[in-house]
C-alpha cells in the first residue's frame, strides 16, 4: 500500500504581525514566520513482485532459482520417458522436484482403461525408473478413463498455450477437472511457468478441448 506523507498544516502567525501595519513591524514579523512546509514527498510502492527493494528472493523463489536451472531435461523430455516406460500409455502429469544437487520429474502416465503409474524420470540424465502402479479403485480408473478420453489437448499444446502468455519454463503440468469456468465437467490441464527474471511461478488453468485459458495466478509468495 502507497503511504502518502500528511502536507504539515500552516503556522500560526502572531497576533503582532496581525495587526501591524509598518512595513518595518512586518520584516521584523517575518522572522517569525516560516514559510508554509511541502507536503511530504509520497513513498513509492515496492513493485508487486516478490524481490524486496534489496533485490534478495523469499524462499519459494530462492528455490526456483535454485532447482530449475538444474534441470537439464525439460517436462516433455521426462514425460516421453515416461510414456516410454509404460507401453500404450498418455502423459498426466509432471511436476519437477528434488534437490539442486538431485533434481527429477515426478510424473504420471495412464493407459486409456484409467490405470496410472508414477515414473520418476531424473531431471539431468533423463533416465526413467521402474513404473509404479497407482490406484486400482474401479471408481478412480472409471474417472480418469473419462478424462482422457474428453481430452484432446495434449501436455506439449497446453504448455505451448502457458508460456505464449508467460515466457519461462514449465515446472508443473498436471491433467484434471477444472476449478474454474462455467462447466464443472470440464477437463483443464494445469501448467505452472517460472519466469527467470524474477523467479516467481505463474500457473495457467486451460481447458482441454479448446486450449482456452479458464484462469491463470501470479505466486508471489
Amino acid at each position: 500500500m502507497v503511504r502518502r506523507g500528511r502536507p504539515a498544516g500552516p503556522r500560526t502567525i502572531g497576533l503582532v504581525c496581525a495587526v501591524a501595519a509598518a512595513g518595518a513591524l512586518l520584516s521584523g514579523c517575518g522572522s517569525d514566520t516560516a514559510s508554509p512546509q511541502k507536503s511530504a514527498a509520497p513513498s513509492r510502492a515496492v513493485p508487486a513482485t516478490a524481490a524486496s527493494p534489496s533485490g534478495s528472493l523469499n524462499a519459494d523463489q530462492a528455490q526456483r532459482k535454485a532447482l530449475v536451472p538444474k534441470a537439464k531435461v525439460d517436462y516433455g523430455q521426462a514425460l516421453k520417458a515416461a510414456i516410454a516406460a509404460v507401453p500404450a500409455s498418455e502423459a498426466i502429469a509432471a511436476e519437477l522436484k528434488g534437490t539442486p544437487a538431485s533434481p527429477y520429474w515426478d510424473t504420471v502416465v495412464a493407459t486409456t482403461d484409467g490405470a496410472a503409474y508414477a515414473v520418476r524420470v531424473d531431471a539431468v540424465s533423463g533416465k526413467a525408473e521402474q513404473p509404479r502402479p497407482q490406484s486400482d479403485d474401479p471408481e478412480d480408473k472409471q474417472e480418469l478413463a473419462a478424462r482422457l478420453d474428453k481430452a484432446t489437448v495434449t501436455a506439449q499444446q497446453a504448455a505451448q498455450t502457458a508460456t505464449e502468455k508467460t515466457k519461462g519454463t514449465v515446472t508443473t503440468i498436471e491433467l484434471g477437472n477444472a476449478d474454474h469456468g462455467n462447466n464443472n465437467d470440464t477437463v483443464a490441464w494445469t501448467v505452472g511457468v517460472v519466469t527467470t527474471d524474477d523467479w516467481n511461478e505463474t500457473t495457467y488453468e486451460i481447458d482441454a478441448t479448446n486450449r482456452k485459458v479458464l484462469w491463470m495466478n501470479i505466486d508471489q509468495d
